[in-house]
């Protein structure tokens, strides 16, 4: 059986419910292969229909959503149909409020979300929009794996004209720090493990410090967002949390801290982009 290919057809950025971790962001590049018998263009699938067909549909059902493992035992989802109300207990017993359009929400009914788990949602959902002469899907998430440190935050842009103003979407990041021009792993190693399993917000979107805990609020033309999080799970800037701002924030920091040094910070979103601050 003929079988095509599409390495990197795109990247998943999202963030995730997890039951031991709370709130997580990921990213994942995602392969595709494709079996099946050809079609009259002696094709199993036209490439150039590829990203108008399978990319089209992960962005749409998967990225930049907040994914919802629906058969776990602490999650309750409630609302009207285009709302939906989460409250997400982990294991930590601390709980996470969301609330949101339903279109920025994707649920796997699984008790946790897994790759595998994600792998399967997407398989199925393809089988539906692919042609019939396509029988076989293979849907690969990669994590990327290169020399670095990594954090995973998750953030939302209410300024921003498409999906990044979701209130929880997220990405696995990596972080690279030169002092004095010299790659400096040790400054690296402490942001990524300071960041890890982040909220990075924006002070100005924040309506209550109650109990512990913190909570945002935001519209756009999107709906109504809410998120409410343990206060030791966020990280608090005065300006956007744009991967811009972020890498202006980190050198703003490292200046602060050692006046007498330079630093360059190459902060990425995701997977291969990102933004450069340098001291001037």
């Amino acid at each position: 059986m003929p079988r095509l290919f599409v390495d990197n057809l795109t990247v998943i950025d999202c963030s995730i419910l997890d039951p031991k971790r709370g709130l997580i962001g990921a990213s994942w590049s995602v392969d595709i292969e494709l079996g099946g018998e050809l079609d009259k263009q002696s094709m199993v699938f036209d490439f150039s229909k590829v990203k108008k067909t399978i990319k089209q549909w992960i962005d749409r059902e998967v990225d930049h959503k907040l994914l919802v493992p629906t058969k776990y035992e602490g999650s309750t989802l409630s609302g009207d149909g285009d709302n939906t109300n989460i409250t997400f207990i982990p294991k930590t017993n601390e709980p996470i409020e969301h609330s949101s359009p339903t279109s920025s929400l994707c649920r796997i009914h699984a008790k946790s979300i897994s790759r595998k788990g994600v792998r399967e949602y997407i398989t199925k959902g393809l089988a539906k929009v692919l042609p019939d002469n396509v029988n076989d899907i293979k849907v690969t998430l990669n994590i990327e794996a290169s020399a670095g440190r990594y954090y995973s935050y998750s953030h939302g842009l209410k300024k921003h004209d498409g999906n990044c103003q979701r209130i929880a979407h997220g990405h696995r990041s990596k972080i690279e720090i030169w002092k004095n021009k010299r790659r400096n792993r040790k400054l690296e190693s402490q942001l990524a493990a300071r960041w890890q399993d982040i909220y990075l917000g924006s002070s100005e979107d924040v309506s209550e410090f109650a109990h512990g805990q913190v909570r945002f609020d935001y519209q756009t033309d999107q709906g109504v967002f809410s998120l409410t999080l343990p206060e030791e799970r966020v990280y608090l800037m005065e300006s956007d949390t744009t991967v811009e701002c972020i890498a202006e924030h980190v050198l703003s920091v490292l200046e602060q801290e050692m006046p007498n040094s330079s630093f360059k910070v190459r902060a990425y979103e995701g997977i291969s982009k990102g933004a450069i601050a340098e001291s001037s």
